[in-house]
């Protein structure tokens, strides 16, 4: 798959292609709905499927300091979007500037001088151009002037997540914040992903017996309420059984707000300095501070045990 980061990276002599724009954070059930259509009406087309997408949040930049956690980085969103058949990503720098183009602009720099949009796939919520003030019919007017076809699709998806609310971001994030983790692998399709590299931190854990990553994650992550989860530890292509603590260490007083994964059953692992991906699969309980050392390692040997069992239940690949 071909990744593009402006409209000067696209090849001068890129052809036709069916085209779906839009922010996708997490490229959820409902976005994946939008983005294999995009991709079926490419392979019936003959032509390639490209995804546009924006960075920063274009949020960020209409109302400063108003940025979304992030449910996934761009290279994430772009590996799950190969995983869906995309042919080319294009990620456009969202500046005050672009935010000032029209919908016709917009059109005309993107969807036509550039991309030669043969179809267009938009959920019905789609809007683009300065203020937002594009929508789908507008999309399809300039369609019939430019020679491209819009196609809508209807992504209502819902379930048992948010207590059956249409699944999107939005729910996504609340649902992260609130520690329901289950809720949001619901509507992402696979257990919500924070990645971030290994840094050196008070080291309690190591000297209780516990040794854990302690990940810096990347900026704008949506992490998950404080308390205990289980999960997977990705690190160097494996995927390990892990109990993930996010929280402050309330019993040691801690005041930063840490996310550690300890891997579970394994010795002697030195992932200081790596990169690495922490995927939450349950919630096993909430953050508490315990009057002992002793009572704490009880607690923590539980949350190993429930934690091992609960990882037990998953495929390990984790999504």
């Amino acid at each position: 798959m071909q990744r593009w980061r402006g409209l000067e990276d696209i090849p001068q002599d890129w052809g036709r292609s069916v085209v779906t724009i839009g922010s996708y954070d997490g490229v959820h059930r409902g976005h994946q709905l939008i983005i294999g259509r995009a991709v079926a009406r490419a392979r019936d087309l003959g032509v390639p499927a490209v995804v546009v997408t924006f960075d920063p949040h274009p949020s960020e930049v209409v109302r400063p300091g108003s940025h979304p956690p992030l449910l996934a980085p761009h290279h994430r969103r772009a590996e799950l979007m190969a995983d869906l058949g995309v042919d080319a990503v294009l990620i456009l720098p969202f500046t005050t500037e672009f935010s000032k183009l029209s919908p016709a602009e917009f059109v005309a720099k993107v969807l036509v001088d550039k991309l030669h949009a043969k179809a267009v796939v938009e959920g019905p919520n789609f809007r683009f151009g300065h203020r937002a003030s594009g929508n789908v019919e507008v999309l399809a007017e300039l369609g019939r002037t430019y020679d491209y076809e819009v196609e809508v699709i209807d992504l209502y998806v819902s379930g048992t997540a948010g207590g059956g609310q249409p699944f999107s971001s939005t729910l996504t994030r609340r649902l992260i914040a609130e520690g329901d983790v289950a809720g949001a692998h619901e509507i992402l399709g696979r257990p919500h992903r924070v990645e971030g590299v290994v840094v050196r931190g008070a080291q309690r854990g190591r000297e209780l017996g516990f040794p854990t990553a302690n990940v810096e994650t990347l900026p704008h992550t949506a992490i998950p309420a404080d308390g205990v989860y289980a999960g997977w530890l990705h690190a160097q292509g494996e995927a390990m059984p892990a109990a993930i603590s996010v929280g402050t260490n309330p019993t040691f007083d801690g005041t930063a707000r840490t996310v550690e994964a300890y891997a579970i059953d394994r010795v002697g692992l030195d992932l200081y300095g790596l990169h690495v991906a922490v995927d939450f699969l349950a919630y096993v309980r909430g953050m508490a501070k315990f009057d002992s050392i002793d009572e704490l390692l009880v607690a923590m040997a539980d949350d190993v045990k429930q934690s091992r069992a609960l990882v037990e239940k998953y495929d390990p690949a984790g999504g």
